[in-house]
């Protein structure tokens, strides 16, 4: 087997912890890292930027080993992660994605997955958004995805 890059990787999204593109990037994230932790919404929150719920409940569920769907924002998933599931042994890498769609030009600032590389960022842990193009009428080519990412494992 070969050497692992880095200790642990906290991996996020705005698409749900259910989506294709998490589960594709967890794959990857495994040939870099010794531990990969998924904490990601656990339903669609495309689209909230990076906003924190202020007056509702975060509540947290286990989903396996290192696996937690979130009731609340990508933000919100960063700051569970980092601030309280993983507060002894921190991320040194967060990936936000892999988002069903492109977020360029204006919808960068919209974003949840570019919303939880910013608070990845803000709290200090090195941070890549990524995210699929694809025109509306087409499915997503995920293998463009994985060919791209796995060259650099």
């Amino acid at each position: 087997m070969a050497q692992k890059w880095l200790p642990r990787i906290l991996l996020v999204n705005d698409d749900g912890i259910d989506a294709p593109g998490i589960s594709l990037l967890e794959d990857i994230a495994k040939r870099l890292a010794e531990e990969v932790w998924i904490v990601a919404p656990a339903t669609d929150r495309s689209g909230v930027a990076n906003s924190v719920s202020l007056r509702e409940p975060v509540r947290v569920e286990q989903r396996g080993e290192h696996k937690f769907a979130v009731q609340g924002t990508p933000a919100d998933c960063v700051v569970v992660a980092v601030r309280q599931l993983m507060k002894e042994h921190p991320p040194q890498l967060l990936l936000s994605g892999i988002n069903n769609g492109s977020n360029i030009g204006f919808e960068t600032v919209l974003s949840g997955t570019v919303g939880g590389a910013i608070t990845g960022v803000l709290l200090g842990v090195p941070s890549i958004a990524l995210s699929q193009d694809r025109r509306p009428e087409d499915r997503v080519n995920w293998r463009a995805a994985e060919a791209l990412l796995s060259a650099g494992s």
